[in-house]
């Protein structure tokens, strides 16, 4: 059974290459200039080109789309459409079954609890074109063309995760002993799923038959830390302050005039300013299995970061 992932070199990616390529599973790993993966075929393709995609994905039993594209608004506009097209298309013309790895922009501004359950209603631009694909994709399964599901994770921190928005804004400068930061509200909590804990729900959601053509939220741990909270934990772990800034709105679009990323990110603030809970409890109860607690997953990312020292715990 061959499993193709759509996106190498990011970090959920690697992460499943690696569980399963440990289960002597073959694995095929495509991306514009793949680099060498100890155990796994690679493919060089841009899958927003249709016959690449075909190409990519041909000979598979299950392809999982981990994409990260360029965060700007111009270029999800235009590649998010294509590559869902595309790999739709590939998946019916070569039998293959898709699991595609989403995150939470689609519901918009939610109070309470997201779960699987919890209405689209996206309120920024690139929430918009998330909705839209993703419908296309379970348009495709209601009319019983395509097996597929949706694996769906909240904001997410791990080893080696360089572009997590926890892992530049929190570990990244208390690793050096500078001071952390934190977006708009560091009082209400804010779900973080673990990488490997997403890649190992990947995983395990595509052995499971009864499993397809659902949405799912990849194992989180409950409880979540307020940012403040977060901090605190990273800081014990390198045992350093909790020094922090706060980065408010108005500080924000002001850096924006300045940064495209930060002018990109703005939209998706709402994400901050209030409670951002991502519920688990079905893939929980489905594969009765937990997610890593955020003190063991901040201990094994400070350990990341200071590979020969081990991090305090506290």
């Amino acid at each position: 059974m061959l499993t193709t992932i759509l996106g190498a070199g990011g970090p959920v990616g690697d992460q499943l290459a690696r569980i399963l390529i440990a289960k002597n599973a073959p694995v095929r790993l495509v991306g514009r200039s793949p680099k060498p993966f100890a155990g796994a075929e690679l493919v060089a393709a841009d899958i927003s080109e249709r016959e690449q995609a075909i190409a990519a994905v041909s000979g598979s039993t299950v392809v999982c789309l981990v994409v990260g594209l360029p965060y700007k608004l111009a270029v999800w506009q235009d590649i998010w459409p294509r590559i869902m097209a595309n790999v739709i298309e590939a998946c019916k013309l070569t039998h293959a079954r898709l699991i595609f790895f989403d995150n939470v922009y689609v519901y918009g501004e939610v109070r309470g609890p997201m779960t699987e359950h919890t209405p689209y209603a996206p309120c920024s631009k690139k929430g918009a074109i998330r909705a839209k694909i993703v419908t296309a994709l379970m348009d495709e399964v209601k009319a019983g063309n395509l097996t597929a599901m949706i694996a769906r994770s909240a904001d997410f921190y791990g080893p080696n995760t360089r572009n997590g928005i926890p892992n530049v804004l929190v570990f990244e400068p208390l690793a050096k002993g500078a001071t952390a930061s934190w977006l708009v509200n560091a009082t209400v909590p804010h779900s973080l799923t673990f990488i490997p804990d997403a890649a190992r729900g990947v995983a395990m959601l595509a052995e499971r038959e009864s499993a397809w053509n659902q949405v799912w939220h990849l194992p989180t741990a409950p409880a979540p830390p307020t940012g403040k909270e977060f901090i605190e934990m990273v800081a014990a772990a390198f045992g350093v302050p909790p020094k922090y800034r706060l980065l408010s709105k108005p500080m924000l679009r002001v850096v924006g005039l300045f940064d495209p990323r930060v002018r990109e990110s703005y939209e998706m603030l709402y994400q901050n300013a209030g409670s951002y809970v991502f519920d688990s409890t079905k893939f929980e109860t489905e594969f009765g299995a937990t997610a890593t607690p955020y003190s063991e997953g901040v201990r094994i990312v400070a350990g990341s970061y200071r590979p020969s020292v081990e991090p305090n715990q506290r």
